[in-house]
């Protein structure tokens, strides 16, 4: 059987489409996007998440941006995009895909002249394809270190919707589950959007792979119980001592990992590192509306008067990663001098 059925991010008739995850599982909607402020809109309101999946929107909307600044400008189409670059940048800013990908757009559009639309759509493809190529590279790397039959925990959504295609951390679930390697899978539900259940349970269930939702709160005793060998999740951003930002909870997962002699995996792309953060403290860390917290589904469940704290990510240190997968190499018990080494060489 095929793991892997699912793109949430296509470049199709001079437009991007865009799976909403917003509405799944309830829905299966597809967005067609035709300018940057609509991609921008789209990240910033979560009908595309996900740091590479960020990224790869990103990298399509500067196309979409160029097509109408030339459109509007032939002779003088770079400031006139650089409004829309601003509203890409700002959408997102704790994942560091985002600007990865603006970077290397605004690398090509100063190399051009005459219509810019043809060499930054190939550059857009090859971000995806790239990311793709990285996810299937990282699945077999993280899949070597496990060693079955086992259960995982992971958290927030890893997959295809959060990626090119295939995943990051369920990219290592999807293949060592195909090797015969898990059992099942236990998806943390992820408050306040519910990435888990919603998400990252109806990706496993449409590729045939056995999963169990569970609430944050019981992943301590899931892990007491000794059938959880691995905590496998993803990052939004890499800093250069290894410290991690993830998805709000994932700090906890790994407190609760090292308690239970579970050991616990990052996967990521070396896109998500950022050497010029020095350590997780000097990560951004978005904080959203009150609103996510205080209700569900458009309903509040608070009661009236109270407030919340929403951060969306939060850091794990270096010090309790067991493992970091990426697609040059996987780096055990990661620290400043690996870090470097893995991106910038020996």
């Amino acid at each position: 059987m095929q793991h892997d059925t699912i793109r949430a991010v296509v470049w199709e008739n001079g437009a991007l489409q865009l799976l909403d995850q917003r509405r799944l599982p309830d829905e299966e909607r597809r967005l067609t996007l035709r300018d940057a402020p609509a991609v921008a809109a789209a990240i910033r309101d979560m009908v595309v998440r996900g740091a590479p999946a960020i990224g790869i929107a990103a990298a399509y909307g500067v196309v979409l941006a160029a097509r109408d600044a030339y459109g509007k400008a032939p002779a003088s189409w770079r400031p006139v995009l650089e409004g829309d670059l601003e509203r890409l940048a700002g959408a997102r800013p704790t994942a560091v895909n985002l600007f990865w990908a603006l970077d290397r757009m605004r690398a090509v559009m100063a190399t051009l002249t005459g219509d810019p639309v043809p060499a930054l759509l190939a550059e857009a493809d090859r971000i995806l394809a790239d990311d793709l190529a990285a996810n299937h590279r990282m699945a077999r790397l993280g899949a070597e270190l496990i060693e079955g039959p086992c259960a995982v925990l992971t958290h927030c959504n890893t997959g295809s919707l959060a990626t090119g295609g295939y995943g990051t951390a369920l990219g290592v679930i999807r293949t060592a589950y195909a090797a015969g390697k898990l059992t099942r899978v236990y998806a943390d539900e992820t408050r306040p959007w519910l990435q888990g259940a919603r998400l990252t349970a109806w990706e496993l269930v449409q590729d045939g792979i056995p999963v169990e939702v569970v609430v944050e709160g019981a992943a301590a005793s899931l892990m007491r119980r000794g059938e959880v060998r691995w905590v496998i999740v993803g990052a939004d951003r890499v800093a250069a001592n290894g410290d991690v930002a993830n998805k709000i909870g994932t700090y906890g997962l790994a407190v609760l990992a090292r308690h239970h002699g579970v050991r616990f995996m990052v996967v990521a792309p070396t896109s998500t590192v950022d050497l010029a953060v020095p350590d997780g403290e000097s990560i951004p860390i978005e904080t959203r509306s009150p609103d996510e917290v205080l209700g569900c589904g458009g309903h509040r469940v608070a009661a009236e008067g109270a407030g919340a704290w929403n951060p969306a990510f939060d850091v794990t240190p270096a010090a309790l990663i067991d493992a970091l997968v990426t697609e040059r190499g996987v780096v055990l018990h990661p620290d400043r001098h690996k870090m470097t080494t893995l991106v910038t060489g020996p």
